[in-house]
């Protein structure tokens, strides 16, 4: 049984999957915490109605002919990061980013993780109940 075939468990793939990607991309924000001139980054938040586009839009084409024109190419990732427009505070060498604030993102998102991760745990023993395995 693939479980990709039912929703909730593709929805909760691609909430870790997010998850994943800001611990990443926070990560990054605080490695570059001394760097002068960077801007700290996060990922646009995880919205049910953008997933549901996203899964519905349009494959790539596949071109077999040197002649025909590829179209657009979907992006590497499947959410896009977006940089602080107006960061609360800046150093004087230019760089935005806050610990403080970094730090309480990479909290929550691990506390986010985590809920999620117990979900899918509920989930699949609510699947072993109904299968009469334990």
């Amino acid at each position: 049984m693939d479980f990709n075939q039912i929703p909730i468990f593709g929805v909760i793939k691609k909430r870790m999957a997010w998850l994943t990607e800001r611990q990443e991309i926070l990560a990054t924000n605080i490695s570059n915490s001394d760097t002068p001139g960077y801007k700290p980054q996060d990922l646009r938040p995880f919205e049910f109605e953008d997933m549901v586009r996203r899964e519905n839009s349009a494959l790539n084409m596949n071109v077999d002919n040197p002649n025909h024109m590829e179209g657009q190419r979907k992006r590497i990732t499947d959410f896009a990061a977006e940089e602080t427009q107006k960061p609360f505070e800046t150093a004087p060498q230019g760089n935005a980013v806050i610990l403080e604030e970094q730090m309480m993102k990479v909290a929550d998102t691990t506390a986010k993780h985590k809920l999620t991760a117990e979900l899918y745990k509920k989930h699949l023993s609510m699947f072993r109940m109904a299968l009469g395995r334990r």
